[in-house]
């Protein structure tokens, strides 16, 4: 079975950070690129960013500066550091592959607070 499992949420204060990982078992995403996507209540899911099987990254015009995304084939491991956390922002994030045998994991809740 191919599963995606999210960890790293929680509640922080606006300004903290957070630091995200998603771990993929069950197969390989070496040669996919892969991202993170966030939902808020009432909003439809978005792309926050990405990165490619070569490193290439693209970030939401929303974060960029303040998020990095990495990847760690050895482990099969992607991450997602938040930094200078906002409260729109908040959502729960869920990582990706860019491939049709990787389906969604069950997300990570993030909620900052003002």
């Amino acid at each position: 079975q191919v599963t995606l499992v999210e960890s790293g949420g929680g509640l922080v204060q606006a300004g903290g950070s957070l630091r995200l990982s998603c771990v993929g078992s069950g197969s390989t995403f070496s040669a996919n690129a892969i991202g993170w996507y966030r939902q808020a209540p009432g909003k439809q899911r978005e792309l926050v960013a990405r990165i490619s099987s070569l490193g290439t990254t693209k970030y939401a015009d929303s974060v960029k500066g303040r998020f990095t995304i990495s990847r760690d084939n050895a482990k099969n491991t992607m991450y997602l550091q938040m930094n200078s956390l906002k409260p729109e922002d908040t959502a729960v994030y869920y990582c990706n592959v860019e491939s049709p045998r990787w389906g969604w994991g069950q997300g990570t809740q993030v909620t900052v607070s003002s």
